[in-house]
């Protein structure tokens, strides 16, 4: 299984608090359409802090089933401690998941040791490819290069979703594991200066609502077309900014349900948008075209 180019970190749409099947099939099946190269379900975009056990596997079950084969599908099964870790990520390898993004215990603030030996635990007890997620603004500890480097070494440990927003860091993850792990960005706004250093794609919130120009910025990239990905790449500035315009995935929510894909239904404590920047997400919309 190839880990590049525009994968989806996918939105998990609820319908009077309970999970969306019919809408998540849909979505599914338009961003296929559209050209995304790959999907993430249960990421944080799809709210997976706010699931329960029952609800995370239901959501992983139907995304492999609708998916079916036609494009990888990542599942994230994380968790601040390691044992659950292990217990989600043996779940969804027994669901048909093709990899496991697994992020950086939380609360906990592990030790750079500590975090090494929880993926190696990890990596150990589930053969799944497994994805690292280092995203310190959400979990207060950042993965430093040497240890993804210690990390690269494990068979199983394939690619890492890197959310510093840090090229210095991503610079130095790929001078030092080179060719055993794949380095994704984690950050809209940060991808194409990520390809250019050597890194292979993106988990992408904008390609929610935008999966055909993301697709094409990965795809006009790898076929050297530098001019049209750079286009692209400023095309696609505004709504980056708007899906951060207040705390993912509230944002991308809000703009599909404008688009009348799913309910503009999030999880507590995450609440509805504001009027003010409702106002300028829709403006972003029109813009694009995407209204």
């Amino acid at each position: 299984m190839v880990i590049n180019g525009a994968i989806t970190a996918i939105v998990t749409p609820f319908k009077d608090g309970k999970f969306d099947e019919k809408a998540y099939e849909d979505l599914i099946n338009w961003q296929i359409s559209e050209g995304i190269h790959g999907l993430l379900s249960c990421g944080t975009t799809g709210e997976a802090s706010t699931l329960d056990y029952d609800e995370h596997y239901r959501v992983i079950e139907v995304a492999v089933k609708i998916i079916n084969k036609r494009v990888p599908v990542i599942v994230g099964t994380g968790s601040n401690s390691t044992n659950e870790t292990i217990e989600i990520t043996m779940k969804a390898k027994e669901l048909g998941a093709d990899a496991a993004l697994i992020v950086t215990p939380y609360y906990n603030k592990p030790t750079q040791e500590g975090l090494y030996r929880h993926y190696k635990l990890v990596a150990e007890q589930v053969d799944i490819p497994i994805v690292l997620y280092n995203v310190p603004g959400r979990t207060s500890v950042n993965m430093l290069p040497s240890t993804v480097a210690r990390l690269s070494e494990i068979k199983n440990i394939v690619a890492i979703k890197e959310a510093t927003g840090d090229m210095k860091q991503v610079s130095e993850i790929i001078r030092l594991c080179g060719d055993n792990i794949t380095v994704i960005s984690g950050d809209d706004f940060t991808t194409l200066t990520l390809l250019a250093l050597g890194g292979k794609g993106v988990i992408s919130v904008s390609s929610n609502v935008a999966p055909k120009k993301v697709s094409e910025m990965c795809n006009a990239w790898f076929a050297g077309d530098i001019e049209k990905a750079r286009k692209l790449h400023y095309t696609l500035e505004p709504l980056n900014s708007a899906m951060f315009i207040e705390t993912n995935p509230v944002p991308a929510k809000t703009a599909l349900s404008m688009m009348g894909k799913i309910k503009d239904e999030v999880r507590m404590p995450l609440c509805e948008m504001s009027q003010a920047n409702k106002d300028k997400l829709k403006s972003v919309l029109k813009s694009l075209g995407l209204l």
